[in-house]
């Protein structure tokens, strides 16, 4: 029979834990309602942004080229995986892990380096031996990003891409933001940036497409020269957002999910403790009784 003062520190520890995890909802609730705010904000310029530039990109000539657009070879690629510097937030990081040690296992033969954002990315593909060309660590852990962390970001990426020829492509894999309890794993080539024709999209879509036609005063080079380059930063600092507001949301559901089993625990120990209070008091009575019909 256990000991009532072991369950006694038991329930008592069990509690003070079911207070750490609902404050931890609390914060998680509050930053969550401001980065759901910035992440709603931001995704109809993104979007956008990449319809018009996809258009312009279609129409330029063949002969044109931009490092950001021309086509490489398909033997380096380059991932950028965005996850949390911290855990207790249920399956967030280990989704994002497995999609990349998926994309690694998909492309055999190849050499894949990781541009890891995040702790928890960063710590499993360094233990496992992979190519970690950088670290950002700290920039989602606060709850918000501002856009010159990503920026930083964009620009080392562009960096490696441009003045690295042994990189081909880059793709980036985070989470996206659908709602508290549901997060989708993104998994999409960033560099270089796509650049069909016309033909292969009507074929996809199997509808005419009508184009919007565009004037511009500058020629491709100068506009495609400071658009591509906007183009990457806005998709990275979209990215951050919705990791942010994912790993809050799933920090939030998971602490809720603990407190409700601490609750639970806490009962079926109560439970408990009361019934071996009562086999105590039992055991006393019949003692008393006995000790009584003796004399």
């Amino acid at each position: 029979m256990p000991n009532l003062l072991d369950i006694r520190r038991r329930i008592k520890s069990v509690k003070n834990t079911q207070q750490i995890t609902k404050a931890m909802k609390m914060v998680s609730a509050s930053k969550l309602r401001r980065a759901q705010e910035r992440v709603v904000a931001a995704r109809p310029f993104t979007n956008k942004m990449m319809e018009v530039l996809g258009e312009l990109a279609k129409r330029t000539d063949e002969d044109f080229h931009h490092p950001l657009l021309d086509q490489r070879g398909d033997e380096r690629y380059l991932m950028v995986l965005v996850t949390a510097d911290k855990g207790l937030c249920g399956a967030f990081n280990t989704n994002l892990v497995k999609a990349g040690q998926s994309f690694v296992k998909e492309n055999p033969g190849r050499t894949i380096e990781i541009l890891a954002i995040g702790r928890k990315g960063r710590d499993f593909f360094r233990s496992r031996n992979a190519v970690i060309a950088g670290e950002y660590i700290g920039l989602t852990g606060k709850g918000r990003v501002d856009f010159a962390e990503a920026l930083d970001v964009a620009r080392h990426t562009i960096k490696l891409y441009t003045e690295d020829e042994g990189i081909d492509k880059v793709f980036l894999i985070y989470n996206e933001f659908k709602s508290v309890l549901q997060q989708r794993v993104i998994l999409e080539q960033l560099l270089p940036v796509s650049r069909e024709k016309e033909e292969e999209t009507e074929a996809k879509s199997n509808q005419p497409e009508s184009l919007v036609d565009y004037v511009y005063e500058q020629p491709p080079a100068e506009l495609f020269g400071h658009l591509l380059p906007r183009l990457i930063e806005t998709q990275v600092f979209r990215a951050l957002l919705e990791s942010v507001a994912s790993e809050q949301g799933a920090r939030m559901t998971a602490m809720d999910s603990a407190s409700k089993n601490a609750s639970e625990l806490i009962d079926s120990l109560t439970l408990g403790m009361n019934r071996v209070r009562q086999a105590a008091i039992t055991n006393e009575i019949i003692e008393v009784v006995s000790g009584a019909a003796a004399l």
